[in-house]
């Protein structure tokens, strides 16, 4: 017997709407409850060969009165049944389970009445049936019903093909199946594999989740070609979203690595070349096979600095490029290093010239070389070819670092004073650049100086300042002086008429005052109303107190040691690249809070530069000699001090004045790069002498304007035709401008819509050409249609680039192009 429990809402449901209610119950399950029922305002009266006086009651005696018409066992046919135009009109009710759960759930399809019984253990439990119901349409038919009943037993709404898979390859990749064993359960999992077979085309024998995936890259690896034209579009635009979705990407790339050992791909690309493996991003050994090959080739030096720079680029939209960012950087840098330096002489016609040139072109040699060291240390993978780090390094040294020390050592022996006709002395930078501006008491400025940064250093941070919106960095270059270490340099930065070694050498006076340590440059910067201060401090400072310390100077010198702090320390020295790269960041982070302090004039500068290579050092790289003479006050490994010191070919002798020094100091330098050998000290890195990496110290004027300066790329959609016309649609697009500080890159997403639907692949595009020919800033996006398209045919669609919303997961559109879909059943899905 049924619960009258369960009947009883639908039948007070019914009567919210109208006053007669007939019941057929065929088998009489609920006769004996008949006489229980108690609705408000509601008559039950059960047939019993009674229509007529039934009809007659209802309609003429009480026309206004509720009734419930309960009729048990079978129903007479056509005009036999007098209640027939009532029950036409009114409707019949039934209280069988999947009429009840039809009801509930609000379905009018045909078929649903078999899913109700086919899967009736999934609703048993009230919560589901409640969820699911929250998802349905009244129109869906079965199938859409049992997808929903997946999404429900899955944790979610989405229920189409390729959101279903999505979850149940998530669970695969974390090595679980408790959702996808859910659905056999509750009997979904052949409908699952059905719609997977009729809608991707993967059948099996025993199909699993395991296999699917294995299928779906043997798929991909074959490009998804298909003996039925068209046969394998659905998977084809599903696993690009699926692989692509930060929802899944991350998982895609463990079932990849898993496959690719599965299906032994390393031993298929084992021979291929990098044109055979352009975009391709299936399988992370794809990216191995780029980067060793690549390597290699750079090594051997049979590709060139353009086309590796071309296939750089082209891997950057690469699933797996985050894990080979470091290796790219390292290989383009290695590739322009040895190029240049392969074809490189280093001829300096005079002393200024040797200067400019180190301006203009050879520090990039410097920067590169760093570059390559910084990003080759910081990667895990030990694929690159092994050889390239020592044909780095041997060019390097060997070919710049020796030759060119040796070309800029004639200069330096011809000069009688430390002197440039062009080139500002260091000495002069406070009376040169800061004097002029705050000389009126209407202007301030801000220097900060970072110890050892060296000119290539600088440049970058240039550029990186540059690329801040409403920031400007212009770099220029002042003779450092010698020797180039620390206590001198930073002497020579501030308010001074004379500079001096003491008589051992250090402090070094200004104007007869110790200049070591802020306190004392306190008091010379007092002068000037001035105010010293450590890097550190200012970073700790909150946004109101800096403000107001710096409302209260008109000169302010902020002092940071990063480079330095790690390069002159033996232990540390092999980490001076790294120092450098957190120096960029910091001093990015200094400037920025010192423009929020009010601080529009701000110079960036340093002490000296530095010698830097990775390599340990050649007995080549050592002078044979030791420094002579009465008095050797200070020895360093690239400078001597002293009294009555000893004239030797290994050393450049510079007289206190020749070197404007008001002590009686005599300064030796070893020439070119070569180094003292020194117990205890480090030798990869120093500073001190006369190179031009020593001495070429640069200043970096930066001010912060009042409107915005920087913005995106533009990028043009460029139609070549208003039809699409069969499966696949290519849209030449175009980048209208190179990219550089102030014009940044720009990464779109291409689809085809009908509408807000989707009939497409989507494809991200990344738009970050640098190159002045307009030809290498053409692009072209693949668009792939969908099967369900079709419905679409003679009709508009849209190509829409989309550009994501900062900060949050949404796009929007950026431009668009109109088309009219027109393909020929003979054209479906052709390529």
């Amino acid at each position: 017997m049924s619960s009258l429990t369960s009947v009883l809402p639908h039948l007070e449901e019914l009567f919210v709407h109208q006053r007669l209610v007939f019941w057929h119950d065929l088998d009489g399950d609920y006769a004996d409850e008949l006489s229980g029922i108690d609705l408000p305002d509601v008559t039950a009266v059960a047939v019993s060969k009674d229509e007529y006086a039934l009809k007659y009651r209802m309609l003429q005696e009480e026309p206004e009165a509720k009734f419930l018409v309960y009729r048990q066992g079978a129903v007479p046919a056509g005009v036999g049944n007098w209640l027939l135009d009532l029950e036409l009109a009114y409707g019949v009710f039934t209280a069988e389970h999947t009429a009840l759960l039809r009801h509930d759930l609000g379905l009018t399809s045909d078929g649903v009445d078999a899913v109700f019984i086919a899967h009736e253990t999934f609703f048993r439990a009230a919560k589901r049936t409640e969820a699911l119901k929250a998802l349905l349409n009244a129109d869906d038919s079965a199938d859409l019903v049992q997808a929903k009943m997946c999404a429900v037993l899955l944790g979610q709404s989405e229920h189409s093909l390729l959101e279903l898979t999505r979850t149940l390859l998530v669970e695969n990749a974390h090595g679980s199946r408790q959702k996808y064993d859910s659905l056999n359960e509750y009997g979904l999992l052949n409908f699952h594999w059905g719609g997977v077979a009729k809608i991707y085309g993967y059948k099996a024998d025993q199909s699993s989740v395991d296999d699917f995936v294995l299928w779906m890259f043997r798929q991909a690896i074959n490009g998804f070609k298909s003996d039925q034209p068209g046969a394998l579009r659905n998977i084809q635009l599903d696993f690009a979203s699926l692989r692509n979705d930060r929802r899944s990407a991350k998982e895609l790339m463990t079932l990849a690595s898993r496959a690719a050992k599965d299906l032994d791909y390393a031993s298929q690309i084992e021979d291929a070349d990098i044109a055979s493996l352009a975009g391709n991003d299936l399988f992370e050994k794809v990216e191995q096979k780029i980067v060793s090959t690549l390597a290699r080739q750079v090594t051997e030096r049979t590709i060139s600095v353009r086309e590796v720079a071309e296939i750089i680029r082209g891997r950057q939209l690469s699933i797996w490029v985050d894990g080979y960012r470091d290796l790219y950087t390292a290989i383009g840098a290695a590739s322009e290093l040895l190029s240049t330096l392969a074809s490189a002489a280093f001829e300096i016609s005079s002393f200024d010239g040797g200067l400019q040139r180190y301006q203009r072109e050879w520090f990039r040699i410097d920067q590169l070389y760093r570059h390559f060291q910084l990003a080759a240390r910081t990667t895990d993978y030990a694929g690159m070819d092994e050889k390239l780090p020592d044909e780095v390094e041997n060019y390097y040294v060997n070919k710049f670092l020796f030759p060119l020390g040796a070309a800029w050592q004639h200069q330096v022996d011809a000069v009688g004073v430390w002197r440039s006709n062009m080139v500002q002395p260091q000495s002069s930078f406070y009376q040169d650049r800061v004097e002029p501006l705050v000389r009126k008491g209407t202007k301030k400025a801000v220097v900060i100086i970072s110890d050892a940064l060296r000119y290539e250093v600088a440049q970058e941070l240039g550029t990186r300042i540059r690329q801040e919106d409403r920031f400007d960095a212009t770099l220029d270059a002042m003779l450092g002086v010698l020797p180039s270490y620390t206590q001198l340099g930073m002497a020579s930065l501030l308010p001074h008429k004379t500079l001096a070694h003491s008589n051992g050498g250090d402090p070094v006076l200004v104007d007869g005052q110790r200049s070591d340590g802020t306190a004392n440059r306190n008091k010379i910067l007092a002068r000037v109303d001035g105010y010293a201060i450590q890097a550190e401090e200012v970073l700790a400072m909150g946004s109101r107190e800096l403000k107001q310390l710096y409302t209260e100077h008109h000169v302010f010198y902020v002092y940071h040691n990063g480079i330095d702090a790690a390069g002159d320390k033996a232990a540390t020295e092999r980490s001076v690249f790294e120092a450098a790269e957190v120096t960029l960041g910091t001093l990015v982070k200094l400037v920025k809070k010192l423009a929020s302090a009010n601080a529009t004039n701000i110079f960036v500068t340093a002490d000296h530069g530095f010698l830097y290579q990775d390599s340990p050092l050649a007995d080549a790289g050592y002078l044979s000699t030791k420094p002579q003479g009465d008095d050797l006050t200070v020895i360093n490994r690239r400078y001597v001090l002293g009294r009555g010191l000893k004239d030797d070919p290994a050393f450049k002798m510079f007289e206190p004045e020749q070197v404007e020094l008001a002590s009686d100091l005599q300064v030796q330098i070893p020439k070119s790069i070569h180094r003292l050998r020194l117990a205890g000290a480090g030798s990869r890195y120093v500073h001190g002498g006369a190179a031009l990496q020593e001495i070429v110290v640069p200043v970096l004027a930066i001010n912060k304007k009042r409107k915005s300066d920087t913005r995106q790329v533009n990028v043009d959609v460029q139609p070549e035709t208003d039809k699409i016309t069969t499966g696949q649609l290519v849209v030449r697009l175009y980048q209208n401008e190179p990219v550089n500080e102030k014009v940044q890159p720009r990464v779109l997403r291409a689809g085809l819509y009908v509408g807000e639907t989707l009939i497409s692949n989507q494809t991200e595009l990344s738009f970050d050409q640098t190159s002045d020919d307009k030809r290498d800033r053409y692009q072209n996006a693949p668009m792939l249609l969908s099967q369900d398209a079709d419905k679409f045919n003679n009709r508009a669609v849209e190509f829409r680039l989309e550009e994501q919303i900062p900060n949050t997961t949404q796009w929007r559109t950026y431009a668009r192009a109109q088309y009219t879909l027109r393909r020929s059943f003979t054209t479906d899905f052709d390529l």
